[in-house]
């Protein structure tokens, strides 16, 4: 692998690397918000958090399996 591709390689770990720390970071708010929130609003607030977290692991998911065929494609 060469200089270039390294570089590419590195760039995209950080973006799959900051997309899974967002989804770690909005099922613990989630998990938070369903115990501190208001009473009223702690299981809406809980839920957005938890459908956003689901949303983009199925974005994350996508994201891994292109990244791997292209790691794959590397000699």
């Amino acid at each position: 692998m060469d200089e270039a591709t390294k570089g590419r390689f590195k760039w995209k770990f950080y973006k799959l690397t900051l997309v899974l720390n967002v989804i770690v970071l909005l099922v613990a708010f989630g998990v938070i918000a369903l115990f501190k929130a208001p009473f009223d609003l702690n299981i809406p607030f809980s839920l957005g958090l938890f459908i956003a977290a689901v949303a983009l692991s199925a974005l994350f998911m996508r994201m891994y399996r292109v990244e791997k065929a292209w790691l794959n494609s590397q000699p």
